[in-house]
């Protein structure tokens, strides 16, 4: 019997903490074409101000032809603030660029200075560590 009444609470809290229905929101503008060589491009926008494109070529790297991509996405958040991402998918990897993904800082001068001196003397990188 609890463990039904854990299962119907479960439940009920669902149902309360589902979002509202909401009306789909409508494509105003959709471009799609594939080309016989491989290349493409797509590109949509939604009636909330949603755009995404995305276009794609072969190319050969070393001995393989994967699809190249480059594409780029906005939309605005629900608090008004508006987001821009655009990228690159291509033999050095996804390279995606936008205000919104944080940055490392930048590296202090003296770690700067140390990581310069390790890399001038690598041969103390072997070195076994002293025995006490």
């Amino acid at each position: 019997m609890v463990k039904v009444s854990f299962v119907i609470l479960g439940f009920v809290s669902l149902a309360f903490g589902a979002p509202a229905e909401q009306e789909p929101v409508p494509i105003v503008a959709q471009e799609s074409d594939l080309q016989p060589d491989g290349t493409f491009k797509w590109s949509f926008e939604t009636g909330d101000g949603v755009k995404q494109e995305q276009t794609g070529q072969p190319k050969q790297i070393e001995q393989e032809t994967p699809v190249v991509l480059q594409g780029s996405a906005s939309w605005t958040d629900n608090e008004g603030n508006s987001h821009q991402l655009t990228y690159v998918a291509d033999e050095n990897g996804y390279q995606p660029q936008s205000a919104d993904i944080p940055q490392a800082p930048e590296i202090p001068a003296a770690i700067a200075r140390a990581l310069e001196y390790n890399a001038a003397h690598p041969e103390q990188d072997t070195q076994e560590p002293a025995k006490q």
